[in-house]
């Protein structure tokens, strides 16, 4: 599975019990990358982004079990340790700040190559950078 998050300069992937995820700009980029495919999420996700265009989006609590090779995940919430050997590749949308998280994105990413960076502008935040992981061989 294609793992895509978006995490504070601390892996932070929540503060005060709300996602991080919300920018226009990053669901544009999400919508890109998904079009055509499956994006698998919980039900807390869905409300944001059940309806984008051009995506077999399905929303089901235990998403992270039922997603396939291939298949793409929206995680915002959920612990990903014990899912990590599932993992193709990990799309990580940073906000370039700190929030006060409290739920931590929990892999060790100095297990994972990054091969991309890109940096654009959000509407929400003056500069997202966009990394793509796969895991070291």
């Amino acid at each position: 599975m294609i793992v895509i998050v978006c995490l504070d300069d601390k892996k932070g992937m929540m503060y005060n019990h709300r996602r991080l995820s919300r920018d226009k700009a990053v669901t544009e980029r999400i919508q890109n990358v998904c079009k055509g495919r499956k994006l698998w999420m919980n039900s807390y996700s869905n409300n944001l982004y059940g309806s984008l265009d051009g995506i077999d989006v399905i929303a089901e609590d235990e998403f992270l079990s039922l997603a396939g090779s291939g298949e793409y995940c929206l995680v915002e919430s959920e612990s990903m340790d014990s899912y990590r050997e599932k993992i193709e590749r990990i799309i990580i949308f940073w906000w370039n700040r700190i929030y006060p998280a409290d739920v931590v994105f929990d892999l060790d990413l100095s297990l994972w190559e990054r091969k991309e960076r890109h940096e654009f502008q959000g509407f929400s935040h003056e500069k997202i950078t966009e990394e793509i992981y796969e895991r070291r061989t």
